[in-house]
């Protein structure tokens, strides 16, 4: 009987003995990654546009210092997906944080309890009976700069210093993301002693934009699948699309380390239906925001760390699923509630490769549908084959399962058409195309791709016409499906017809 030795001689030995070799029959897991991209302070320890693991909000604290964007970038992403592998990557960013001024006056002679809000942050504040207007702001700067959620770990993403009765807030990074920042006291929290008592000023805009170029490009030969980054303007989309390309990227046949690129867009309906509108790309998703008190880097960690432990699932179907109502933690809608998105607008932000969100009955914001920006193929057609998020995780996982497969059935082996003598050196047409049924199969149980018996009569295996070391398969593959909707037709009557 022949035998597959990969270190024992075939022939030549002659002394006698009993001889084992040890060697791996193939045994595959899947390794999905997220990244969380955004800037740091300068209490961080982590290089510019260098990758590294994070595990945990003390190690993200200590990489890129507390109450940065990136620290609250992973913390929202931490909160989300509690045990997914994350890494971070510092994007720098040159010039001017923002800065407003909180022009205090004089309270209630009675004093009471005052609460401010940063970025949906509470600061609560003791006010003492009479109390001078510059004690009061001077107080508030210190709760300002010595807040932190003892159960979430969120930092305010400003600091503040005081002169006479006013306290000057600066965002902790320069950066146009900065702007978001929204600092009001909420007129309708009862007994709110600042309400109408604090005036808010914006004093400098928030300038400079990054580039996370260099950031994609450390990613290097390392899979990357889901890249949570809040920088979506153009040049940085286009960063994205070279660094995913089909072609040239990560995406190439070549390359075959896949990814995707999410990211956001502030504006209204109108304004995010021209962002999406304005793409053509299956590697990337925008998520379409409304001006709210969380600001769009945390938004956009949460909804995507969110999905993140069912798209990175490749073996019981959880990556096929819908996500809708999945809620977000850590988030908090717009206080205005015409700003809550109803279906109609959902239904044109999808058509327009934006991504959407929405609130439930608890005023809790919750995944609606996630989608990639292609809306066409190359002749311009319309094609939604890739439109769902969920078909861009089954295309990583069935391509990889597949390549492994048939590395681990096939590699270091002769091609021949025939195999009379059966020998396992030898791979055959017939060989392989069992080997790509049983994947496929492996597949489908795996709750990934379905119908094994169109695939395998689909198929088709055979050598190069110009290359005979060389096997081409061509497999057409057909993912499960996320259940987005269910519709019925509900007819009553006032009585049932009797029966014909």
């Amino acid at each position: 009987m022949a035998q597959l030795f990969n270190f024992i001689p075939g022939s030549g030995l002659i002394a006698p003995g009993i001889f084992f070799e040890l060697n791996s029959a193939g045994q595959y897991q899947s390794k999905s990654r997220g990244l969380v991209l955004g800037h740091k302070s300068s209490a961080g320890s982590l290089a510019d546009n260098a990758l590294t693991l994070c595990s945990t909000i003390e190690e993200a604290a200590l990489l890129a210092g507390p109450g940065s964007q990136l620290y609250e970038t992973f913390r929202l992403a931490r909160q989300n997906a509690p045990v997914q592998e994350l890494w971070v990557a510092a994007v720098p960013v040159t010039g001017t944080p923002g800065a407003w001024t909180l022009t205090l006056s004089a309270m209630a002679a009675a004093g009471g309890d005052g609460v401010f809000e940063i970025s949906g942050r509470k600061i609560a504040l003791a006010v003492g009976p009479s109390e001078a207007v510059n004690t009061t702001a001077t107080n508030l700067a210190a709760a300002i700069n010595a807040y932190v959620d003892p159960l979430t770990k969120a930092y305010l993403p400003v600091t503040a210093t005081v002169a006479t009765n006013v306290v000057t807030v600066t965002a902790r990074h320069a950066g146009t993301t900065m702007n978001e920042i929204e600092l009001t006291t909420d007129p309708n929290l009862p007994g709110n002693i600042f309400a109408g008592k604090i005036a808010v000023a914006a004093t400098v805009p928030a300038t400079g934009t990054a580039s996370v170029s260099a950031a994609l490009a450390a990613l290097g030969d390392e899979p990357f699948d889901w890249i949570i980054s809040p920088f979506g303007e153009t040049t940085n989309l286009d960063a994205a699309q070279a660094a995913l390309s089909d072609v040239s990227g990560r995406w190439a046949w070549n390359i075959q380390l896949y990814g995707h690129y999410f990211t956001v867009n502030t504006g209204n309906t109108g304004a995010n239906t021209t962002y999406g509108l304005a793409r053509n790309d299956r590697h990337i998703t925008a998520l379409a925001r409304v001006a709210a008190p969380t600001p769009s880097w945390e938004m956009l960690a949460a909804y995507v760390a969110r999905q993140l432990p069912w798209l990175a699932d490749d073996t019981n179907g959880n990556a096929a699923r819908n996500m809708s109502d999945l809620v977000l933690e850590g988030i908090r809608p717009p206080r205005d509630r015409s700003l809550w998105p109803n279906y109609a607008v959902r239904n044109t932000l999808l058509g327009s490769s934006m991504s959407t969100w929405k609130v439930n009955g608890a005023g809790q914001v919750a995944i609606d549908k996630c989608v990639t920006m292609q809306r066409t193929n190359a002749a311009g057609q319309p094609d939604s084959v890739f439109r769902s998020i969920q078909t861009i995780a089954i295309a990583m996982h069935s391509l990889r399962y597949m390549r492994a497969g048939l590395s681990y059935r096939n590699a270091n082996k002769g091609y021949a058409q025939a195999n009379p003598a059966n020998l396992p050196s030898i791979a055959t047409d017939d060989d392989i195309k069992v080997d790509c049924i049983a994947l496929h199969r492996d597949l489908v149980n795996r709750g990934l791709l379905v119908n094994n018996a169109e695939f395998a009569r689909r198929l088709r295996v055979g050598p190069d016409t110009s290359n005979p070391a060389r096997c081409n398969i061509g497999m057409d593959l057909d993912g499960v499906d996320p259940l987005d909707i269910i519709a019925a037709n509900a007819s009553f009557y006032g009585q049932y017809p009797a029966a014909a």
